[in-house]
């Protein structure tokens, strides 16, 4: 079987790094709540792969993904020109749906945001979080019944 030559990350290896680092950034304000928390969990984050590069698997990597669904536009550049100006109606369910998964479990709002927000296949969401695929399709399906009723709570409430 053949093995890929482990190597000691480099100033070479830095642009396969950078370009998630939004969407790290934005996966932890979702779970932290808070921009210092975030940057450091991502800072810690950042460090540990670093340090761990040597285990890193070449045959393994997002540009796969990439390759499969195409370019997509970060959420940055999507908030600086909006197709379509939001109206009432539409900010109060976007605020509705955030209070929502805020109040959904750790691991349920995990969930929702790696395969909702940042479109992982639940392969990779399995691997970012090191559980099983069954558990991730389990996890999943909980949080979004969860994430339904507290919609539903929230419309029900308002009328």
């Amino acid at each position: 079987m053949w093995t890929a030559k482990r190597r000691a990350f480099t100033r070479d290896d830095e642009g396969l790094i950078t370009p998630h680092i939004g969407a790290l950034r934005r996966f932890a304000m979702g779970l932290c709540h808070d921009r210092q928390l975030a940057d450091d969990l991502v800072q810690d984050c950042l460090e540990r792969a670093i340090s761990r590069w040597h285990l890193h698997d070449p045959g393994i990597n997002v540009w796969r993904r990439k390759a499969r669904r195409g370019a997509m536009p970060s959420l940055d550049d999507l908030a600086v020109e909006p197709a379509l100006a939001a109206d009432q109606e539409d900010h109060i369910r976007a605020q509705d749906i955030l209070s929502a998964v805020d109040k959904l479990a750790d691991d349920h709002r995990a969930l929702i945001l790696l395969i909702g927000v940042e479109e992982l296949t639940y392969e990779e969401a399995a691997a970012v979080l090191d559980i099983p695929i069954g558990t991730v399709m389990s996890r999943l399906s909980r949080a979004r019944e969860k994430l339904r009723k507290l919609l539903e709570t929230e419309h029900n409430d308002r009328k």
